[in-house]
C-alpha cells in the first residue's frame, strides 16, 4: 500500500546507521527472548510482506514467512513464475503494483541491479533477501550470533576464509559498522570486491587481505566460510576446486586457533569448503546462526515499517 512519506529500504546493511543496527540487534534479542518464552509479540498486526523469489530458498523464505506470522502479519510468496515477472513485467511494474497491495516487500534476485530498481518504483520498504552482490540480512544474523557468543561486537577478532562472495562482502561491511576486526583470507582472484573494501574503509573498518588461512586464523575469535561454488557457478565448479584447495575450514585448522568459534551460512557443501566433523564439533555455532535468521529479520522488519 502507497505511504505519505519515502519508505525505508534495505539493500545493504551499510543502509543502515551504527546506532540504527545496534537498535536492530537489541530488538533482535529482545524477539528471540519473547519467542522462546512464548510471549505474543504482534507488532505488525495486519501488515503483509510480499516476498519475491527469483533463487530458491530454504532459510530465506521460512525465517521471513514465519516470523510475520509471530508478529501478527501475514506473508505471500511470489515465486518468479507464479507472477508476472516470468512472463517479461518490467521490474518497476511490478513494484508500482505491489505497492498498493502490500507493507513490504522482501526481494531474493540474482542482479542487485534489480533490487536497486524495486527499490526505486516502490513506495514500500524493499528488503534484500539476496543478490549476486549482497546478502545483508545473513550479516544481521551473524553479527546478533556473534554479539550473543562473544558477550558484544567490540574486540572481536573474526575471519572470513574462502570466496570473497556476497555474504562475505556483505559482512565485511557490518564488521566495519559494528567495529569487528576483520582478516579475510582468499586464493588470488576471489576476493572481496574493491569497491565494497573502499566502503568498508569509509565505515572505519580496515580489513587484513591474506592469502595464507592458516596465518589468518592465528588470533581469531570468529571463523567463518562458504560455498566455494554458489548458484550460477556450477560451470565453474572444477576450476574453483583446484583454486580453493588449502582453504577448508577442518580440524587442522582450527587446532592453530584454539578459542575459535566456527559460522557458516549454510547450505554448507559438507567436505568441501567446511568438515562435516567441524559443521558437527562442539565449536559450531552454525545452527544458533541459522535460528537467528528468523529474529533479526523480524527486528528488522519492525525497524523498516515502524
Amino acid at each position: 500500500m502507497t505511504t505519505d512519506s519515502d519508505p525505508t529500504h534495505f539493500l545493504d546493511i551499510d543502509d543502515v546507521s551504527h546506532d540504527d543496527l545496534l537498535t536492530i540487534l537489541e530488538q533482535a534479542g529482545e524477539y528471540k527472548r519473547a519467542q522462546r518464552a512464548g510471549e505474543e509479540h504482534a507488532d505488525l498486526d495486519g501488515r503483509t510482506l510480499g516476498m519475491i523469489f527469483q533463487k530458491p530458498s530454504t532459510r530465506t523464505r521460512v525465517s521471513f514467512e514465519t516470523g510475520m506470522t509471530q508478529l501478527g502479519g501475514h506473508a505471500v510468496f511470489l515465486g518468479e513464475d507464479d507472477i508476472q515477472l516470468g512472463r517479461g513485467e518490467p521490474l518497476k511494474d511490478t513494484a508500482r503494483t505491489l505497492s498498493r497491495y502490500v507493507d513490504a516487500v522482501m526481494a531474493r534476485v540474482f542482479k542487485h541491479e534489480n533490487a536497486e530498481v524495486l527499490a526505486e518504483y516502490s513506495s514500500v520498504p524493499i528488503v534484500n533477501g539476496l543478490t549476486d552482490d549482497a546478502h545483508p540480512c545473513q550479516t544481521l544474523a551473524d553479527l546478533l550470533t556473534i554479539r550473543e557468543h562473544m558477550g558484544g561486537l567490540e574486540d572481536v577478532s573474526a575471519v572470513w576464509i574462502g570466496d570473497g562472495n556476497n555474504v562475505a562482502q556483505s559482512f565485511a561491511l557490518g564488521a566495519a559498522l559494528t567495529g569487528i576486526d576483520l582478516t579475510v583470507a582468499t586464493p588470488p582472484g576471489y576476493g572481496i570486491d574493491d569497491a565494497v573494501l573502499n566502503r568498508a574503509r569509509n565505515l572505519g573498518g580496515d580489513p587484513t587481505l591474506t592469502t595464507d588461512p592458516v596465518a589468518a586464523v592465528s588470533d581469531a575469535d570468529i571463523i567463518y566460510t562458504d560455498v566455494w561454488i554458489s548458484m550460477g557457478q556450477e560451470d565453474e565448479r572444477d576450476v574453483r576446486m583446484n583454486d580453493f584447495e588449502g582453504f577448508q575450514v577442518c580440524s587442522d585448522l582450527l587446532e592453530h586457533a584454539p578459542e575459535a568459534s566456527v559460522m557458516h551460512c549454510l547450505p554448507a557443501h559438507r567436505g568441501e569448503e567446511i568438515t562435516d566433523a567441524v559443521i558437527e564439533g562442539d565449536r559450531s555455532i552454525v545452527f544458533d546462526q541459522a535460528e537467528n535468521r528468523l529474529h533479526a529479520q523480524k527486528a528488522l522488519l519492525s525497524w523498516v515499517l515502524e
